[in-house]
């Protein structure tokens, strides 16, 4: 199976080619077409598995096919991530695989100054990648509006739920439209997860690309049995 089969634009396939990739992998066939469809999506993956293209492209593809918007651009997708490699990682992927396409993208994180990330706002953003944490910041400062978000995506949920953000999210919630596109995208699904999913997903496809809770194929796992004293020197060793 090809990119152009899965029902991507001549652009995205172009800029996926130009990446050097030609066959995609499980979790982006199976998401990538119900993207496309408009529908919700409750996907279990692992990082390492393809997963942010598998939400990137079909993402940047019905964002472009959309109405153009006069005068400043409103954010029309957002994507939460819990830590801000995470968020620059994503925010590479919009700007790779939409090198072709009219929109435009911004990454904000904690960490770094806020005034030229609330510039850059102020300028107009399609599609905006963040951690929680600072979108509440901007958000708080009158510097965001999320109202006419059609697009919203959760990136690596549970970690977003282990460290603490379950309550940022929620509140991030209550400034996008309810009538919205929502993906998920979980390696794990505990309760608080599903619990999440119920609330914000519509009728959502469930897609699980490999055994919960189980590692990405690439990832090499080894046990080592030491003493709890010589756990710092086997470590540097």
């Amino acid at each position: 199976m090809s990119f152009d089969s899965l029902g991507l634009s001549a652009e995205l396939v172009r800029a996926v080619s130009d990446k050097g990739y030609s066959e995609p992998t499980p979790v982006q066939r199976q998401a990538i077409p119900v993207i496309l469809e408009g529908r919700d999506i409750l996907a279990g993956a692992q990082t390492g598995t393809g997963k942010t293209a598998g939400f990137t492209l079909p993402m940047l593809q019905r964002l472009s096919a959309g109405k153009p918007v006069n005068g400043r651009r409103p954010v029309r997708a957002l994507v939460l991530t819990p830590t801000r490699e995470l968020a620059a990682q994503v925010g590479e992927s919009v700007e790779v695989y939409g090198r072709h396409l009219q929109l435009s993208s911004s990454v904000i994180f904690g960490g770094v100054k806020i005034n030229p990330q609330i510039q850059r706002l102020r300028r107009g953003v399609d599609i905006l990648v963040a951690t929680p944490g600072r979108l509440l910041d901007h958000a708080s400062q009158g510097t965001l509006d999320l109202s006419r978000v059609e697009i919203l995506v959760l990136d690596e949920a549970d970690r977003m739920l282990d460290m603490g953000f379950l309550p940022d999210i929620r509140r991030i919630l209550t400034d996008v439209p309810r009538k919205r596109q929502s993906l998920l995208f979980s390696a794990t699904m505990p309760a608080p997860i599903r619990t999440l999913a119920n609330d914000i997903l519509r009728d959502p496809v469930s897609v699980q690309v490999a055994r919960v809770s189980s590692p990405a194929e690439t990832v090499m796992q080894r046990v080592y049995h030491v003493e709890h004293s010589q756990k710092a020197n086997l470590l540097v060793h």
